[in-house]
């Protein structure tokens, strides 16, 4: 072991050192571990939430989204789909008709968003997770037509899976038309569905109403236009690739995305925030190990003959700036392992037995998400080094300087 740790752990572990300056040590070793297992804590937290609503965009968005340049919608044609089909790692295309519109149920009416989408999208089973109750059929034995409706809708309806008289009545206005009072019947376009099948992810996606792309396109009058083509990825392959592989394929004429990019506000918003409390809990680091900033300036003033005499003995200053380097880095590295381990422990017990609960149902958790990322944990680690140089080497050198005076 080197000289310079030896006298260092000598000193940490004196029994006549002084009982303020190892209050002090002490303090300043609670405050780095209270402040390294909060920023892991913290840090683990926020790679949660980031990795819960990427689930939650997967258990609804495509991995890849066509949308038209400009408009709501674009015409689509059997050789776009080739061409779609034909880029590597393209499973399965899903064509989809999305718009507002009015839902009548019984004598309750509220606005929904209307989605319509093809046979494909049984196959997906993307809403397995979010089902609640009923099932995920468009159509049903006899061809009788099904919706698959949000709980949001299904409570402000108060739809009922088992009332198979009172339809849900979907409304679009007429284009074309003359008629000038939105309150008339032959103002809008009706729609008779069966709910069939309720499902709920969080309140986002709360005013979804799912159907048949074939009814949704003759409700809406798109007349075989689409609102979006989506992507199903096949297994093995980023989505981010095969959503540029898209672009390249079909050119400037359209808006092709990966889901993360579909949402890439909030998942920015969530990094910008991680990085804005990173800093903060460095921050706090920082003022914690401040007080090994003064234990260690009130030990080379107790020190001061032990230094005195190792330079009589032929010590080199820089040996002295060691000596005082190490024992603060032995106080802060203390701190720092406690804190790493204590905030390792708490993020595992949570992920093992969820303890803190979000406060709220949701389809996918109940307990507050936590993810360890090993980075965050070598990034707190190397903080902690770092603060532990800055707070440490002013006293080491003046130690020195001091022990060089005496020796004079």
């Amino acid at each position: 072991m080197d000289l310079s740790y030896r006298i260092a752990i000598r000193y940490f572990f004196s029994k006549n050192k002084r009982s303020f300056i190892s209050l002090i040590a002490r303090i300043a070793m609670a405050g780095v571990a209270v402040g390294t297992m909060a920023m892991v804590v913290v840090l683990s937290v926020f790679n949660g939430m980031e990795d819960l609503n990427r689930k939650i965009f997967k258990t609804f968005d495509a991995d890849v989204k066509i949308t038209p340049v400009t408009g709501k919608r674009f015409k689509v044609t059997d050789q776009l789909i080739a061409d779609i089909r034909s880029v590597e790692g393209v499973k399965q295309v899903t064509q989809v008709v999305e718009d507002n519109a009015l839902a009548r149920y019984g004598n309750q009416q509220i606005y929904i968003r209307l989605k319509g989408v093809d046979n494909t999208f049984e196959v997906q089973k993307q809403l397995d997770t979010a089902l609640i109750e009923g099932s995920l059929k468009l159509y049903g034995p006899n061809g009788t037509p099904y919706a698959i409706i949000s709980e949001g809708i299904r409570n402000a309806l108060s739809i009922s899976l088992e009332d198979i008289i009172t339809p849900l009545e979907v409304l679009y206005p007429k284009l074309d038309t003359k008629v000038l009072n939105l309150t008339s019947p032959e103002a809008f376009k009706q729609l008779a569905l069966r709910p069939g099948g309720i499902f709920f992810i969080e309140n986002r996606y709360d005013d979804y109403v799912i159907a048949p792309v074939a009814l949704a396109d003759s409700l809406m009058q798109y007349r075989g236009a689409r609102s979006a083509l989506e992507i199903v990825v096949a297994p093995g392959y980023k989505e981010k690739r095969v959503s540029d592989s898209i672009g390249q394929k079909l050119g400037g004429n359209y808006v092709v995305k990966d889901r993360d990019s579909l949402n890439s506000d909030l998942l920015r918003a969530i990094k910008m925030e991680k990085l804005f409390v990173a800093v903060t809990l460095s921050l706090i680091i920082l003022v914690a190990a401040i007080n090994i900033f003064f234990s260690l300036s009130m030990l080379a003033i107790e020190k001061k003959n032990d230094v005195s005499m190792l330079y009589s003995l032929g010590a080199e200053p820089s040996l002295i700036r060691k000596i005082f380097l190490a024992e603060g880095a032995i106080v802060a590295l203390s701190g720092a392992i406690v804190g790493l381990f204590g905030g390792v422990m708490l993020c595992w017990l949570q992920i093992k037995y969820g303890f803190v609960s979000m406060g709220m149902s949701t389809s996918l958790v109940d307990a507050y998400p936590v993810k360890l990322i090993w980075g965050d944990i070598l990034y707190t680690g190397v903080i902690v080094v770092i603060i532990t140089v800055l707070v440490s080497y002013i006293p080491a050198r003046r130690a020195a300087d001091a022990g060089l005076i005496l020796r004079v």
